[in-house]
Order: structure tokens, then sequence, then C-alpha cells
């Protein structure tokens, strides 16, 4: 899903080139973050807003920029979660399904990594989502973090390790289930 302007950028044409080559990882970012695209697409759009408010200090590093003001928006959405009553959802219940063995083994390898993410602490979520579906580097990590590069370091570690666990864990459950 690309987002696209719906009128001329008067930021200029930069802005809008920003806009049209980042917001498709911008929303992968954010889906990963929150886990839930309704709220990811949100999340983005405040994300352009607020960069766009400020493009004369985010022009000099704009994905930088802008993913710093998403994971801000992220966080936000987690604090204002807290006070609600907790909502279930399986992934499987939002997307239509499809009758192939393919698909399905998706859906499983999607709900499972959702719910490994959802199961690490929020920084460490948040510097495995930026460090290895965004592609950024410990040094931009930390940067959009506001982190030492050493801490950057520790929570990808310690949250791959979670993950290793979770996920080691979560197909020995399945294969015990599978044998029954």
């Amino acid at each position: 899903m690309t987002i696209t302007m719906m009128m001329p950028s008067r930021l200029g044409s930069d802005f809008d080139d920003f806009v049209n080559s980042h917001s498709t990882t911008l929303l992968r970012s954010a889906y990963l973050l929150t886990l839930d695209l309704g709220h990811a697409q949100d999340l983005v759009q405040i994300t352009l807003v607020k960069t766009a408010r400020r493009w004369s200090v985010a022009r000099k590093a704009p994905e930088a920029y802008s993913h710093r003001v998403l994971v801000n928006a992220s966080r936000d959405r987690w604090r204002a979660l807290k006070r609600r009553p907790q909502e279930n959802q399986s992934l499987s219940d939002q997307h239509e399904v499809l009758d192939t063995a393919s698909y399905s083994q998706q859906v499983v390898d999607h709900e499972t990594l959702a719910k490994t993410l959802r199961l690490l602490e929020r920084v460490q979520r948040e510097v495995i989502v930026l460090r290895y579906f965004v592609d950024l580097d410990v040094a931009e990590t930390a940067q959009v973090l506001q982190l030492p590069e050493g801490t950057v370091k520790s929570h990808a570690s310690r949250g791959l390790d979670r993950m290793r666990e979770l996920l080691s864990r979560e197909s020995i459950e399945r294969g015990n289930a599978d044998a029954h």
C-alpha cells in the first residue's frame, strides 16, 4: 500500500518524493509496532503530518526524523491503550480466509510473529522492528530511539534471544498439538 498526498505539497517536490518513496516503509514499521493495520495507517498519517510541519528541520535526515516521530506516536498509542480494556481479535478474524494451505501457513506464521513481538518489552520491540524490519543500522536506530548504541545492541540481543525462546516454545507446542 502506498500512501499518496491528495494534493500537491506546498513543501516542495522533495517532501512529495519522501512521502512516495518512504510511506510503505513507514507503514510496515507502524504495523510491526502496533500489530494493527488501521492503527498503523493512522500512525503513518500522523507521522507524515508532523514531519511536514517540521520539514525545514526534517529534510536534513527525513527517514530518521519520521521514524522518531513514528516511534513516539506509537508510544503514545501504547500508553492510551493501557487505559482501555484489552481487545482480543486474531489476525485470521481480520482477513478473509482463502482455501489454500500456503495462505493458512502464512497466517499462522504472521500470527506467531505478531504474538512474539507483542510479548517483547516495548523498547526491545522498537529496536527489533527498526533494526531487522526497517533495516536501520545500530547508529541509526540509536538516533531514532535516542539511546546509546550499546543499549540498542543489548536490547537487540535480548529481544532476539527472547523471540527465539518464544518461537521455539511455540513450535514445540504446535508439534505436541499435531501429535495428538
